[in-house]
């Protein structure tokens, strides 16, 4: 890390706001992480000085090596007034839509037609896809170290509900419906009501979203112990079905808003 310069940084900063470089991106079938981009990320920190970015009444002060990114209408990404933020290093596809006020933070990846909806949170280095819908106050975790992890991946055409949280590099695969309120994260089982069966973290210390899976917030029951005695239960995501056209058809109102 110490050979990066200022001008690798920059170059490396440019190459993954345009789309040309991903900290992950999926090579046969299964998702790999650019350790080498996580850093030269890491090096912007210690390459920069701390910088006055206040714009107007609000005060800002951050690494000068990492301002809020700037679009064009060129760009073609919706950025509806009222606060929301991208950070360098973050790439947006045409025809995303932020509403306000929501943050995409540094290495992020953002695809097409993805709705990043207010009070929303795309984390360092996280990787969206393609037409997927992040609802109000949701967030996706960030992970910059160590540079080997891999970061919150949502694949394409996912929608994830109001209020949820997906951490510590879990994997939501294609046509996923997360709903209101579920946490999934790599330590939190998820119980799959169609099989009976719970899924948890893979060898790597991921827990992987079944493709179609429609996960609600549930609770399982302690079984042991004074948990037990006392009647306590153990947040659980439940998988309460497969996604089909009934699931499908509940969806397709927010193409009118884009």
């Amino acid at each position: 890390m110490d050979n990066i310069d200022i001008e690798r940084f920059n170059e490396v900063m440019s190459d993954l706001e345009k789309g040309n470089i991903r900290v992950a991106e999926k090579i046969d079938g299964k998702w790999v992480v650019n350790a080498w981009i996580k850093e030269v990320i890491l090096a912007g920190f210690r390459l920069g000085g701390l910088a006055d970015m206040s714009d107007g009444a609000f005060s800002f002060f951050d690494k000068s090596t990492f301002p809020a990114r700037t679009f064009t209408v060129e760009n073609g990404v919706r950025i509806v007034p009222g606060g929301s933020t991208v950070r360098t290093g973050a790439y947006l596809a045409p025809s995303v839509i932020m509403m306000p006020p929501s943050y995409v933070n540094v290495g992020a990846y953002v695809d097409s037609s993805t709705m990043i909806d207010s009070h929303a949170l795309v984390g360092s280095c996280a990787q969206v896809g393609k037409h997927v819908h992040l609802s109000a106050a949701s967030q996706l975790g960030g992970v910059l170290e160590p540079v080997g992890a891999l970061p919150v991946i949502i694949e394409d055409n996912v929608f994830i509900g109001g209020n949820c949280g997906i951490y510590e590099g879990t994997i939501v695969k294609e046509n996923a419906v997360i709903a209101t309120g579920v946490v999934i994260n790599s330590s939190t089982a998820i119980f799959d009501a169609t099989s009976g069966e719970y899924i948890r973290a893979n060898e790597n210390g991921q827990m992987v979203v079944p493709e179609g899976a429609v996960v609600v917030a549930g609770s399982r029951p302690v079984t042991r112990g004074p948990g037990a005695e006392q009647g306590i239960h153990i947040y659980t995501p439940v998988i309460v079905k497969y996604r089909d056209s009934k699931t499908s058809a509940s969806l397709v109102l927010e193409d009118i808003l884009r």
